[in-house]
């Protein structure tokens, strides 16, 4: 008989973006696993560990495993060590421990990592071996989202049906109501979005795709969408928007001075 897969609720928080709900179960994580589990659920702890914000520590655990041969080739490993290093948006070092697939999971997490390095034809080739693989998985469906997005154009409207079809199987998530939300802005549909988008902060009031978005949205809107920057600074110092917004006030501060 089969051993039983212990890692198949984690799998769906993260499939069906309930990355909060994963969070929130990261303390049980944290102290079920001990040093005699297995490596899959040792890397499973070093991810729970890293999420709940003490990062420096799982990251010198996670190079040091990476660095012994016995257990380098993990493939749980392998995807945790690609989550931690795109989130440190350190992608030529993920894409080291990901590159060679294996999984649904690795090329799905490769699939995300081509299109933050804005590599949309390496991304194509990774969803076209997960459509080889399984077509109809959650994740497969996804990536293909994913890159429908990044392509743009009238694969906009194939990623919304995606997300689309995802809301009527399954319980509404952030991931699915700022995929629908992104869809919107990309087709013009502001209000559609910012709706969608406040669905999701009522469910996660913290999440950083959420506020990105909603600033995007307000603007667009002509609405103000400081509150939401405010909020994305004080919860994600480190995003990418808040990194930008801070880097033209500068700009416009030295500017200031160059004609004060």
């Amino acid at each position: 008989m089969a051993s039983p897969d212990l890692l198949f609720n984690l799998r769906n928080l993260f499939y069906l973006g309930a990355y909060q709900a994963a969070i929130n179960n990261s303390d049980l994580v944290i102290s079920e696993i001990d040093s005699s589990a297995a490596t899959s659920l040792q890397a499973v702890k070093l991810l729970a560990l890293y999420l709940s914000g003490d990062k420096e520590g799982p990251i010198s655990s996670l190079k040091e495993w990476l660095s012994d041969s016995a257990i380098a080739s993990n493939p749980v490993l392998r995807l945790i060590a690609g989550i931690i290093f795109m989130h440190e948006q350190d992608y030529t070092e993920a894409l080291k421990h990901t590159h060679s697939g294996g999984t649904l999971d690795l090329h799905a997490l490769n699939v995300q990592i081509f299109i933050k390095m804005h590599r949309s034809d390496y991304a194509e080739k990774q969803l076209k071996i997960m459509q080889q693989i399984d077509e109809d998985h959650t994740l497969t469906q996804l990536a293909n989202a994913w890159l429908d997005i990044a392509v743009g154009g009238s694969k906009i409207r194939e990623a919304y049906l995606i997300f689309q079809d995802f809301a009527e199987k399954y319980p509404m998530t952030g991931t699915v109501l700022n995929g629908k939300a992104v869809c919107c802005m990309h087709m013009g549909s502001f209000d559609e979005a910012e709706t969608l988008l406040l669905e999701a902060l009522n469910k996660d009031a913290k999440d950083p795709e959420t506020l990105a978005n909603l600033i995007v949205c307000n603007l667009h809107l002509g609405k103000p969408s400081s509150r939401y920057l405010s909020q994305l600074k004080l919860s994600h110092p480190d995003h990418v928007l808040v990194k930008r917004a801070a880097s033209a006030e500068d700009t416009f501060e030295r500017a200031l001075q160059a004609i004060a």
